[in-house]
């Protein structure tokens, strides 16, 4: 039996759903730890700067990332398919959507962002000073 277009449509929009949650974990991860990669690579700081900087700005503000719509843009056309099954589902997007996520906690974790980076940045500037590069 043929599989018909619509069911094709649900798997591409429901697959590209994924890989933005994936990104969207990605981001997150590079966010708080990436400057521990920039103390290996500094020139990387171009991007991290930014990255940590939306990261924090988004915690701070309650804003929502735009990842989070296009996630959703694309779970809506893939039929409202929701978060049941596989692993994407039920392990990754409770990690990057918490139910438990409020105000407060958003905060914290902003100011915890931008204290993880600064204590690298800052390490890394001290280290830069000592070595006269």
């Amino acid at each position: 039996m043929a599989e018909s277009p619509e069911w094709g449509g649900v798997v591409i929009y429901r697959a590209a759903a994924d890989v933005v949650v994936l990104f969207h974990l990605a981001f997150i991860l590079f966010v708080v730890a990436g400057g521990f990669l920039v103390l290996r690579w500094p020139k990387l700081a171009w991007i991290h700067v930014p990255a940590f900087s939306w990261g924090a700005l988004i915690e701070f503000t309650g804003w929502i990332c735009p990842l989070t719509p296009l996630e959703n843009t694309f779970r809506v056309a893939a039929g409202g398919l929701g978060y049941s099954g596989g692993f994407v589902e039920e392990y990754l997007i409770p990690m990057v959507y918490p139910a438990s996520l409020t105000r407060t906690i958003q905060l914290v974790i902003g100011a915890a962002v931008v204290a993880i980076n600064a204590g690298v940045y800052g390490w890394l500037l001290l280290r830069k000073k000592r070595h006269g590069s």
